[in-house]
């Protein structure tokens, strides 16, 4: 398969935070799972490049027959608008040593360029709103910076909403929905034309953003409930709402999500992609599905080490019984197409 890829998220900026890596580090081959010669390599034009406050420490319990990973603590606005503003600032060094190479992506026409070829396109993505304040007076200034989507959470409560703890066997309904701030931050990202991610985010408040949002629901990087009873993953209910808003999910490659055990094993074969994505297919349609891998940020099937694999998962999908339209579509167009609804 040589469909181009559109990614809906990966952790390579966190896993670059370190200042010993150089600015130019995107076009060494070896120093994330996206690079420019992977991406190269691998068909991937562009992805959803995610920033987000540092992550606590796993404490994982085991319980019968799973696990569970206590919620992490919130994080200040103060202190998430330090971190995530190092972390856009590393983005940026980044973007201007690879000398056109890697493009920030602010429109549809920059993701075309990135389609045919010209450069690899960085999606500017928050993981979390903390770095938002309430007022919503700091999303204009990361607008104009070049953020094109926030996920309202990420697995842990803050201002606007309340995520998922990582949890195995669960449902995703773990608590209250969107606050009063919340809702705002919904309706002013569809002002601006910021897509909204529902990965990470729980049940209720899952509901609310799709009473409130008067277009395409995304999940970015998640996974089949029915198939894998994680608390991360959506139910039937959610991805008909999904399909219903002509939105799409991003199939998380991360193996926990996929396996029905929910264990941690990198030998998972990459065809438990392709059964998730088939299952979503079937409920609601080919045209909502997607790709989110989360590369540098989870547990890879073994046979996909990096981004030069992308095509593992092509043919995949194709032995899933996936055609080549649809296949194309699932690598990028349908999230070309939610992305040009989404910024308007």
């Amino acid at each position: 398969m040589n469909a181009r890829v559109i990614d809906g998220h990966n952790d390579v900026l966190s896993h670059l935070r370190d200042e010993d890596a150089p600015d130019n580090a995107l076009l060494h081959e070896d120093a994330a799972t996206i690079t420019v010669p992977r991406a190269r390599a691998g068909g991937l034009a562009a992805g959803f490049f995610a920033v987000l406050p540092i992550a606590p420490a796993w404490e994982i319990r085991r319980t019968p027959g799973g696990y569970e990973i206590p919620i992490a603590p919130e994080v200040s606005w103060e202190e998430s608008a330090r971190i995530v503003g190092a972390l856009g600032a590393r983005l940026f060094r980044l973007l201007e040593a690879c000398e056109g190479q890697v493009r920030l992506v602010r429109d549809v026409s920059d993701l075309d360029a990135c389609l045919a070829g010209e450069a690899l396109g960085a999606i500017f993505h928050f993981e979390g709103a903390e770095p938002i304040d309430t007022d919503l007076d700091a999303l204009e200034v990361w607008y104009a910076a070049g953020l094109r989507s926030v996920g309202l959470v990420w697995s842990r409560s803050n201002a606007f909403a309340h995520g998922v703890p990582f949890k195995f066997p669960s449902s995703p309904d773990t608590g209250p929905g969107l606050t009063d701030a919340g809702f705002r931050l919904v309706r002013r990202c569809a002002e601006l034309g910021i897509a909204v991610d529902l990965s990470h985010l729980n049940e209720a408040g899952f509901w609310d953003v799709a009473r409130t949002l008067d277009g395409p629901l995304i999940a970015s990087h998640s996974g089949v409930h029915a198939l894998c009873t994680y608390s991360r993953n959506l139910t039937d209910d959610q991805l008909d709402a999904i399909g219903s808003s002509g939105g799409l999910v991003g199939i998380n490659f991360d193996v926990g999500s996929l396996r029905a055990d929910g264990g941690d094993d990198a030998e998972t074969p990459v065809a438990k992609i392709a059964e998730h994505a088939r299952y979503v297919a079937d409920r609601i349609g080919p045209d909502h599905v997607a790709l989110g891998s989360d590369f540098d940020g989870a547990t890879m099937p073994a046979e996909l080490p990096d981004a030069s694999r992308y095509p593992r998962v092509l043919a995949a999908l194709e032995a899933a019984g996936f055609e080549g339209g649809e296949v194309d579509r699932i690598a990028s167009g349908n999230w070309r197409r939610v992305l040009a609804a989404a910024w308007g």
